[in-house]
């Protein structure tokens, strides 16, 4: 009898540590395959930008740093959540330098090209957003078992760790609603 009390603590306790490590590497590729959806919508709005520049370039042609500085910004690409997120942000600030440079500009502002590429910027910009919430989503739900007993102890003797959450700013928050009062 004290043998087969032993065995199903065995069991358990087994059965426990297999459940929570499976869980851990389903959390661990989570946060991977929204990572991967947020790498997707970055990749679509570093390819805008050439487009969005090249029609602005051609109205604003002594604007030239502005230009620099988004094109510069859009060709780098780094490990870290935290640099790519810094990263990202300083391109949305140039974005919206950009855009605020279309405001003193009627004609680019007016033509149907700028419209375009501003509607498909604010379209990725809103389909990173989503992937943003859900990646940080998966990060949470990772950290936090991650950090829960007992799984704490299977996560630290696996080498599992905390992932980063990614924050950035975008472009299309960073614009100034035009409000018209009549």
């Amino acid at each position: 009898m004290d043998k087969l009390i032993l065995v199903t603590i065995i069991v358990v306790v087994l059965g426990t540590c297999v459940w929570i490590y499976n869980r851990l590497v389903r959390n661990r590729n989570r946060v991977a395959e929204a990572w991967a959806g947020i790498d997707v919508q970055l990749q679509k709005r570093h390819e805008l930008v050439p487009n969005l520049v090249a029609t602005v370039k051609g109205y604003v042609k002594h604007e030239s740093t502005v230009l620099e500085k988004v094109t510069r910004i859009r060709g780098h690409s780094n490990e870290t959540v935290e640099t790519r997120a810094a990263e990202e942000s300083s391109l949305s600030r140039s974005i919206g330098r950009l855009f605020a440079l279309a405001e003193d500009y009627p004609d680019l502002k007016a033509s149907e090209g700028f419209q375009q590429l501003h509607a498909s910027l604010v379209e990725i910009e809103d389909h990173l957003q989503y992937a943003r919430r859900y990646y940080n989503g998966a990060v949470r739900d990772q950290n936090t078992f991650i950090e829960s007993f007992p799984s704490n102890l299977l996560a630290q003797a696996f080498g599992f760790r905390s992932a980063s959450f990614f924050e950035i700013e975008l472009a299309s928050q960073r614009s100034t609603p035009n409000v018209s009062l009549q």
